[in-house]
C-alpha cells in the first residue's frame, strides 16, 4: 500500500488530524506520515521536497486551518481545485502582474498556479463534505477588506487563503508526486479580527476532514 503525506504548519494542527487518525482506527487508511513543514510557502517547499527525495510516498496533501472566503464559515472545509501563490509577481502602476505574465524564464520558474487533478479534487471534496474552488496560497495574511476585494476580483472562485498550499504543490510536481490542499476555515478573510477566529473548532473540522480524506485516497495510491 502506498503512502500519504500530510503536510501541515504547527504542531496543533499535526496533533488534532493525529488525534483523529487515532480514533477512527480505520483499516481503510493508507499509511500516513505528518510533516510539521513550518510557515509559510518557503518552509513547506523546504519540509515537503525534502520528505518526498527518499521516494515511497503516492499522495501529498497541504492540510491546515486557513481563512476562508464567503459563504465559508468557521468549521467548514475548503477543498483546492487549483492552488495558487496569490502574491507572486510584480505591482505595477496598473496593477498586480502574476508572475506568469512577467516571463522569468519556463513552466518550472514562472508559474504560481498548480492545478489539482480534477477527479482527485472531486474526491476529496465528497469524502470530506468540503466546497472546491481555488485556495490561494500567500506570503502576508489577508488583513483589510480592500485586500480581500483584490484577491476575490483576482480569483472569483476563491474559498479559502492559507501560507502553505503553494509550497507543498510546488514540491510535489518536482517530485512528479500527486497533491492536494485542504483547509479547514477558522475566520473570514479580511479584516483582522482575532476576537472572532474560531481556532479550536477549525482544528477539530481539519482533524476529522484529513480522517476522511485518508480513507477516501486508498484507491489512488499506486
Amino acid at each position: 500500500m502506498g503512502r500519504l503525506l500530510v503536510v501541515v504548519a504547527v504542531e496543533a494542527e499535526r496533533a488534532a488530524i493525529a488525534d483523529a487518525l487515532s480514533a477512527e482506527g480505520r483499516p481503510d487508511v493508507p499509511a500516513v506520515t505528518l510533516l510539521v513543514g513550518g510557515v509559510g510557502p518557503a518552509a513547506a517547499a523546504a519540509a515537503t521536497s525534502a520528505a518526498l527525495a527518499g521516494g515511497g510516498v503516492d499522495i501529498v496533501l497541504a492540510a491546515g486551518i486557513g481563512g476562508g472566503f464567503r459563504p465559508l464559515a468557521p468549521g467548514d472545509i475548503a477543498v483546492a481545485s487549483s492552488v495558487v501563490f496569490a502574491d507572486l509577481g510584480a505591482e505595477t502602476a496598473d496593477g498586480f502582474v502574476p508572475v506568469s505574465e512577467l516571463g522569468f524564464g519556463g513552466p518550472r520558474s514562472d508559474t504560481e498556479r498548480y492545478e489539482v487533478d480534477s477527479n482527485f479534487a472531486a474526491e476529496l471534496a465528497r469524502s470530506t463534505g468540503g466546497r472546491l474552488g481555488t485556495i490561494l496560497t500567500v506570503a502576508t495574511v489577508t488583513g483589510t477588506a480592500v485586500t480581500s476585494a483584490r484577491l476575490l476580483a483576482r480569483h472569483p472562485d476563491a474559498v479559502a487563503e492559507a501560507m502553505e498550499g503553494a509550497g507543498v504543490a510546488a514540491a510535489a510536481v518536482r517530485h512528479g508526486v500527486r497533491f492536494g490542499e485542504l483547509r479547514a476555515i477558522s475566520n473570514a478573510v479580511g479584516t483582522r479580527d482575532r476576537a472572532a477566529w474560531r481556532i479550536p473548532d477549525a482544528l477539530a473540522a481539519l482533524g476529522r476532514a484529513v480522517s476522511a480524506a485518508a480513507g477516501s485516497v486508498a484507491g489512488w495510491t499506486r
